[in-house]
């Protein structure tokens, strides 16, 4: 390959869901196509454009605020870094990479001559300190540091650590004294609430189960306030159901320490080895730890090869012993390992779980069950959209599909206003919107030219001045916050020149990044930048590739980042693994193909246009199939598509597809291919024609890799 809940909050985050759960069933995919880290994937980052309506509903666009008047700015005058000191910065690097952390005391003072990153090894030396619990916190020297580095990047990553060590020795006052972090973690969250509950102000279980995430502070957190009774049996059996909900085992070992004593941990650690065998020696529960061990062995049934069998068994021996909500959470359970296994059944066990609240991603996964049943029935989709809650359903998928629901319902009317109210979004269901509504999508009006005093303020901003110097010593993953640290509270003219410096400097994803921030102006020049003067469409045309489809792939995978890496290995603008690029080259007859020859810019778009084409012939010309194909392997498209029942629109199938990252990156993908279409031809496109439909179709087995 090529590469809201209920009537309760959702206490852990979705990624976290998505992932565990996942990867716990085996459905993984190996995500070879994306972008390099976290920072730069687009999900959530969807702008803003503005699509033309009929004549009959035409309205003024809203007037923009007045822009202020450009900066006189000077030419900045170059830096000098004496080449000692920047060679200081980079051995120190080195040696925080192999963890020598004596040789990071000793350069950082040499390094301290570079006026742009001379900062870093110091701020490296010092962070190791903060961190290791076994040195006391080196509190004199963390004020010093932030004089120093007032106002930058480094100034704030310092102060979180600064509370994080003063919390984990015990110093409540000075953790609490530390000016804020404007955009904390969830350890820093925890930290702080610890700190204040121990210095006399009580934390309140809402407040815990708010920021509470499976990391080492906030189980610190944990540990604290359960100790002092804060939180309810209740709260804390929740959170248990939820972190097993995720399939990541040490998680739920660790919360399960915290919620049973030591002879309910033996039977816990028995039932999570062997459900079946325990349940089978228990009889009727009689108090309520026996409840919650049993309600999560029921549940651990879902996880086996026999679901339907496993059912009978709960009706049969279990149903009539175990309470109503428990029983139907269980349901919930089985549907949802159902549907992340494709299962037809899924949508019969959601079914049966009632209004029982569940967690943000599986209250999704029951309106994707219902959406993949056959036949499929566009009320249930709509019942299964009010179990969540007002806040997710907000989000614009939830009020597309909530439109659907009642459109195929005779409510044309409220339909309508669904649509309506999510049509100006740039991502899929804006488009798919815009076209239930009717309106054919065009681009917004290109803004005036961006005076060129914006951009060389960007140019003279230090803070993206040191983000470039990392991004040229390809620190990628120091650089990224350092560059977005710098955006903080710039207009919309400071960010597109931000956007444009970063043009200048061949950094494509940050203009794409830095653009989409922008909250009164869409500049597309920007937004869906097409960089490489049309090398990437005349490769696509030489073997009949949508040019625009091939420009919205990279743009999901790398950025345009031509030397991208991801985590598994996937490497270049089209982001191929080693295993792809040898078996295309060999198939398109390259010869003396080499490996490190996959990030050359000629060589990886030739391999990954080829590859690309491969794969849309093996799933029947289908862009929607072969664009998950290029993410998660043709064969599971293959899989997913065999598991049908019946022929489904294109978009069900890809709000189906069970993979979070691979959901994500066909929407992305597909909606930036009518973009760049439009951008390239100027004429209207269409993505209900792009995702067509998907009919049932036996045969898994694929010959690429």
């Amino acid at each position: 390959m090529a590469g809201g809940a209920g009537s309760v909050p959702s206490r852990l985050c979705h990624g976290a869901l998505a992932w565990g759960l996942t990867a716990l069933l085996g459905l993984a995919g190996c995500a070879g196509a994306q972008a390099p880290t976290a920072a730069e994937q687009q999900a959530g980052e969807a702008p803003r454009v503005t699509l033309a309506a009929p004549t009959d509903e035409a309205t003024a666009p809203e007037s923009a605020a007045p822009e202020t008047p450009p900066p006189v700015t000077p030419a900045p005058t170059p830096v000098a870094v004496p080449p000692a000191a920047r060679q200081a910065v980079q051995d120190a690097y080195d040696a925080v990479q192999k963890r020598r952390w004596a040789d990071v005391d000793r350069l950082a003072p040499l390094a301290a001559a570079d006026p742009v990153l001379g900062l870093y090894p110091r701020y490296w030396a010092l962070r190791n300190r903060l961190q290791n619990r076994a040195l006391p916190v080196p509190d004199a020297e963390v004020r010093q540091f932030l004089a120093d580095a007032a106002g930058t990047y480094l100034d704030e990553r310092i102060r979180a650590d600064w509370i994080l060590a003063a919390t984990r020795s015990g110093n409540y006052t000075q953790a609490l004294q530390v000016p804020a972090v404007a955009d904390s973690s969830a350890s820093v969250r925890c930290a702080l609430l610890l700190a204040r509950h121990q210095s006399g102000k009580r934390a309140r279980s809402t407040e815990v189960l708010d920021v509470f995430q499976p990391v080492a502070d906030c189980w610190d957190l944990l540990d604290q306030v359960t100790a002092d009774h804060i939180l309810s049996r209740k709260e804390l059996n929740g959170l248990l159901r939820d972190i097993l909900e995720t399939g990541k085992q040490g998680n739920a070992d660790r919360m399960a320490g915290v919620v049973f004593d030591d002879a309910a941990m033996v039977q816990y650690a028995a039932l999570m080895k062997n459900p079946r065998k325990w349940l089978e020696s228990r009889s009727q529960p009689r108090s309520g730890v026996d409840f919650e061990l049993a309600a999560i062995a029921l549940s651990r049934l879902a996880r086996g090869n026999d679901r339907p069998e496993a059912a009978r068994f709960i009706q049969e021996r279990w149903a009539g012993w175990m309470p109503k909500a428990d029983l139907q959470w269980v349901w919930g359970q089985f549907g949802l390992v159902a549907a992340l296994n494709v299962d037809p059944e899924a949508a019969r066990w959601y079914r049966q779980s009632g209004f029982v609240p569940m967690t943000d991603y599986n209250h999704a996964w029951e309106v994707r069950a219902e959406l993949r049943a056959a036949p499929l029935d566009w009320k249930r989709v709509g019942e299964a959209i009010r179990k969540m809650s007002a806040r997710q359903a907000d989000e614009p998928v939830w009020r597309y599909w909530y439109g659907r629901a009642l459109a195929a319902q005779g409510n044309a009317e409220a339909a309508r206003q669904y649509y309506v109210s999510i049509v100006d979004d740039q991502g899929f269901y804006g488009l798919l919107a815009a076209e239930e509504l009717g309106r054919t999508p065009a681009l917004p009006p290109q803004p005036d030219p961006l005076d060129p005093a914006w951009t060389a303020q960007a140019r003279a901003n230090p803070g993206l001045q040191r983000a470039v110097a990392l991004f040229d010593l390809g620190w990628r993953r120091e650089a990224v916050p350092e560059w977005n640290f710098a955006l903080r509270g710039m207009s919309d003219a400071q960010l597109r020149g931000a956007a444009e410096f970063a043009r200048e400097q061949h950094i494509y994803d940050r203009v794409v990044n830095t653009s989409l921030q922008t909250r009164n102006v869409t500049d597309f020049s920007q937004r869906f930048i097409a960089p490489f003067e049309g090398q990437v469409a005349a490769k696509a045309r030489l073997i009949d590739l949508d040019p625009a489809w091939v420009y919205g792939l990279i743009r999901q995978e790398s950025r345009f980042i031509t030397d991208a890496r991801s985590r598994v290995g996937a490497s270049g603008l089209m982001q191929l693994m080693p295993a792809t690029a040898r078996h295309v080259a060999r198939k398109i007859g390259m010869k003396d193909f080499k490996p490190g020859q996959v990030n050359d810019f000629d060589t990886n778009t030739i391999l990954g246009t080829n590859y690309l084409n491969m794969v849309l012939q093996d799933l029947s010309g289908s862009e929607l199939l072969a664009t998950a194909g290029y993410n998660a392997g043709p064969g599971r498209p293959k899989r997913w598509r065999a598991q049908l029942l019946t022929p489904v629109e294109g978009a069900i199938f890809a709000e189906t597809i069970p993979f979070t990252e691979t959901r994500l990156y066909v929407k992305n993908v597909l909606s930036n291919a009518v973009y760049y279409s439009m951008l390239f031809s100027g004429q209207p496109d269409s993505l209900k024609a792009r995702l067509g439909t998907v009919s049932p179709m036996a045969g898994t087995q694929t010959a690429l890799p």
